[in-house]
C-alpha cells in the first residue's frame, strides 16, 4: 500500500442532505499535504451500516492512509466504531481510561454523564486511542490490510486539534526515512480573477520540484505554492525562491502570506504605524466594521463606525449637507466624500472610510444601475480618495467585494501603494477622483 496516498471519509446524513458545509475534507487534505501525502479520494456516506461497510472496504484497498470524520458521538446514529469493527471482524472493547476521562469531562462542567456517553469509550480490538482534550469523543487508529485508519470526531474544532496533535505526529514518524520532504504555503491575492492570475504566472512553477495551485474564495483568490526537496532545508529554500518570484510578478495584489486576512493585514499596518480608523457605511451595512473587529486587538486602532442607511442619518449624524443629498442623491461621489470626512472628524481618527451604493436586487436606474457603488478614503493631509464601480453581483457578494475593496485601500495607503480598484467583476461606472472639491 502506498503510504503517500490518502482517502477522506466523512460520515453523516446531514452532509448528504446539504444541511451543513463539509469543511473537514478541505482541512484534512491541507494538513496531509504538509507531509507530502496526497488525498486521492474524498467520500461522504450516510449513517447507514451497509454504505459505511462498502466505503471502508474500498478505502483500504486503494489508500495507504484513511481519515474518517464523524460518527463517534453518543447517539444511536453514531455508528463508526461499531461498523468499522464489524467490517474487519474485530470486537468492541471498553477502554476504562477513556470512560473515566469522559466522566471527568462531565464533572468538570457540572453535569452528570448520561449512560449513552459510555458508548464513546468502546473501540475496535487493537485500536490506538486518540485523546480528545476538548470534547467527549475520543478518536482511534487501527491498521488494516496495510492501511492506517484514523477515526476522528466530526466537530471541526475537535477534529482540527486532534489532527494536529494526534494524527500528524503519527504519520510523520511513519514517513521518516523517505527520500524527500514537501513544504507548502498559502498566498492571498485581491483584485484580479483566477484566470488572469494563471496567465500572469504561466511560466512560474511550470514543472520540476515546484508546483502552484489556485483556489477562489470570493472576493479573494488563493495561491498554493509547494516545493519538494531531499531535506527540509532544501524544500524551504525552493519554496522561498518560488514565493519571491510570485511576489515580484504580482506586486501589490499579493497582500498576505500564511493565510492572513485583509482585515488582519490592514489592522497590523494601522497598529504598527500608530494610526486610527473609523467607518461610515451605507450599502455595506456594518460589514467593514465587523471585519475590522474580527481581528483581536482591533480596539487599538478602530475607534468606531456609523451605519448611516437613511438620508436623515447621513445628514444628522455624519453632517452630510442636505443640499448634496438633494442635488446628487445618496449614491454619489459628493455624498460618499462627505461621509468619509464626516466620520473621520466625529471620531477624530487618522482615516475615515465610507461606502454608499445600490446592492440590489432593485433600486437601480439607467443613470445609477444596480451594482453601482462609491467608496471614499479620507486621510487628513492627503486628499480624500473617491472612486465608483459597478459590480454586477448578487447583494451578498456586492457588499463583500465593496468591503474588501475599502480595506484594501487602507492597506495600500499605509503601504504607500497606488489606490486602485479590482478588475474582477467590474463594469464601467465611474472614474477615479482622488482629489478636488466635491
Amino acid at each position: 500500500m502506498n503510504a503517500s496516498t490518502a482517502e477522506i471519509l466523512t460520515i453523516g446524513d446531514e452532509l448528504l442532505r446539504g444541511e451543513i458545509v463539509d469543511s473537514n475534507k478541505a482541512f484534512l487534505s491541507e494538513r496531509l499535504l504538509s507531509l507530502d501525502i496526497e488525498c486521492h479520494y474524498q467520500t461522504s456516506v450516510r449513517d447507514d451500516p451497509a454504505d459505511m461497510i462498502d466505503a471502508f472496504r474500498l478505502a483500504v484497498t486503494r489508500s495507504g492512509v484513511v481519515l474518517v470524520s464523524g460518527g463517534l458521538g453518543p447517539t444511536r446514529d453514531d455508528l463508526t466504531a461499531q461498523v468499522l469493527a464489524d467490517t474487519f471482524g474485530r470486537s468492541l472493547q471498553l477502554d476504562e481510561a477513556s470512560l473515566e476521562t469522559i466522566r471527568s469531562f462531565f464533572a468538570s462542567v457540572g453535569r452528570e454523564m448520561s449512560e449513552n456517553n459510555a458508548k464513546q469509550a468502546y473501540f475496535p480490538d487493537g485500536a490506538d486511542v486518540l485523546p480528545n482534550p476538548i470534547g467527549t469523543a475520543p478518536g482511534f487508529a487501527i491498521e488494516e490490510q496495510g492501511a492506517l485508519i484514523f477515526c476522528l470526531p466530526g466537530v471541526p474544532r475537535e477534529l482540527c486539534l486532534m489532527m494536529d496533535e494526534q494524527v500528524l505526529p503519527r504519520l510523520a514518524s511513519r514517513s521518516r526515512g523517505v527520500d524527500h520532504v514537501v513544504r507548502v504555503t498559502l498566498l492571498r491575492t485581491f483584485g484580479v480573477g483566477e484566470s488572469s492570475l494563471d496567465a500572469d504566472l504561466k511560466d512560474i512553477a511550470a514543472g520540476g520540484d515546484v508546483s502552484l495551485g489556485f483556489r477562489t474564495s470570493f472576493p479573494d483568490n488563493f495561491l498554493r505554492p509547494s516545493a519538494r526537496g531531499a531535506t527540509v532545508e532544501e524544500a524551504e529554500a525552493k519554496l522561498s525562491e518560488l514565493v519571491a518570484a510570485i511576489r515580484d510578478r504580482l506586486g501589490a495584489i499579493l497582500y498576505s502570506e500564511d493565510d492572513e486576512s485583509m482585515e488582519s493585514v490592514a489592522g497590523g499596518l494601522l497598529r504598527d504605524r500608530g494610526k486610527t480608523i473609523s467607518v461610515a457605511e451605507s450599502c455595506t451595512g456594518g460589514l467593514i466594521a465587523q471585519k475590522i473587529t474580527d481581528v483581536a486587538g482591533s480596539s487599538e486602532y478602530f475607534m468606531g463606525g456609523i451605519v448611516a442607511y437613511s438620508d436623515a442619518a447621513k445628514s444628522g449624524i455624519l453632517g452630510v449637507e442636505e443640499a448634496l443629498l438633494s442635488e446628487h442623491g445618496a449614491v454619489s461621489e459628493p455624498v460618499v466624500r462627505a461621509m468619509a470626512e464626516g466620520v473621520r472628524a466625529r471620531f477624530g481618527t487618522d482615516f475615515g472610510v465610507a461606502t454608499t451604493g445600490i446592492s440590489g436586487p432593485g433600486g437601480g436606474s439607467p443613470e445609477k444601475p444596480v451594482g453601482l457603488v462609491f467608496v471614499a478614503l479620507a486621510s487628513g493631509d492627503d486628499a480624500t480618495h473617491v472612486d465608483s464601480f459597478v459590480f454586477p453581483l448578487d447583494r451578498a457578494r456586492h457588499r463583500a467585494l465593496t468591503a474588501q475593496l475599502a480595506l484594501d485601500w487602507v492597506r495600500r495607503r499605509l503601504a504607500g501603494l497606488e489606490l486602485v480598484g479590482p478588475t474582477l467583476m467590474r463594469r464601467s461606472g465611474g472614474s477615479s477622483t482622488p482629489g478636488g472639491a466635491a
